[in-house]
């Protein structure tokens, strides 16, 4: 069974920038299978893109995404034969792969958070590098609020490492909102922007992002990554160490940076 694609759109507005937009505004682009698959296809068919060395996630309409689907919805792929168990074990598995699927991406990726993040809504915001919201958004763990746990795609492990425990266990038991400002205070989001101000806020973050070494970002993205699951300080330094020693001896990046400032120019990394 196929999904259509008119409901993940990509863009390109400037040289090196992919925006994914969530194009399903009519029920808020919720995570039903038709959108939730058509959006991995395109997180992997992006991370292989090598012209774009910059990503940002966002949704069309009132919501970036506003978590399980509650009308009818098109089933998973790929079920026939399968039992109502290996249904729900194979349907968990496609969105439990989302914000891994964004992690593997050697592109950053910004989230400019447009509305209500709710439930796997707000799962997928946990799974960009850097969080931006427009005024209008708002965050809820809504497993809770439906009689299940608020526990889902990797919410227990990230959002106490984004907010701290004692926040996100009061967050996910209460089932409260946590609007934009809030979101700032405790560090959710990096900063809020008035709602027309979302886009053009996240390009000129990826634009100033761009300016850096590919190689360089990416391989900065893939640490920070693995220093939220290392166990030392110690095992961190030496994963950071042999990164840094990498970059520094097989390219010519670093004697660019310095022509570039004896010239007062901007660098022009060619890794």
């Amino acid at each position: 069974m196929g999904f259509a694609m008119s409901m993940i759109k990509v863009e390109k507005p400037e040289p090196g920038i992919s925006v994914i937009t969530l194009n399903r505004p009519e029920r808020m682009n919720s995570m039903a299978f038709e959108l939730m698959v058509p959006l991995h296809e395109t997180f992997e068919e992006v991370a292989a893109d090598n012209e774009t060395t910059c990503v940002i996630l966002t949704g069309t309409g009132r919501g970036f995404c506003s978590g399980a689907d509650t009308q009818h919805t098109e089933p998973p792929p790929n079920i026939e034969g399968l039992t109502l168990t290996r249904i729900a074990t194979r349907s968990m598995s496609i969105l439990s792969d989302l914000v891994p699927a964004m992690q593997r991406m050697p592109q950053p990726v910004i989230c400019a958070i447009n509305g209500a993040a709710i439930g796997g809504g707000m799962c997928l915001t946990l799974g960009a590098d850097i969080r931006l919201a427009a005024e209008s958004a708002y965050f809820r763990a809504a497993g809770i609020n439906n009689g299940l746990t608020a526990t889902e795609l990797g919410l227990s492990f990230l959002l106490p490492r984004a907010i701290g425990s004692s926040r996100a266990f009061e967050f996910m038991l209460s089932g409260r909102d946590i609007d934009a400002k809030e979101a700032a205070d405790i560090g959710l989001v990096s900063r809020v922007v008035p709602d027309d101000d979302l886009l053009p806020e996240a390009i000129a973050l990826a634009k100033q992002i761009n300016t850096w070494s590919a190689q360089g970002t990416a391989l900065t993205k893939r640490m920070m990554w693995a220093g939220l699951e290392t166990a030392s300080l110690r095992a961190a330094i030496e994963l950071e160490s042999h990164t840094q020693l990498f970059v520094r001896m097989t390219t010519q990046n670093f004697e660019e940076a310095v022509r570039a400032r004896k010239e007062n120019r901007p660098p022009d990394f060619k890794d």
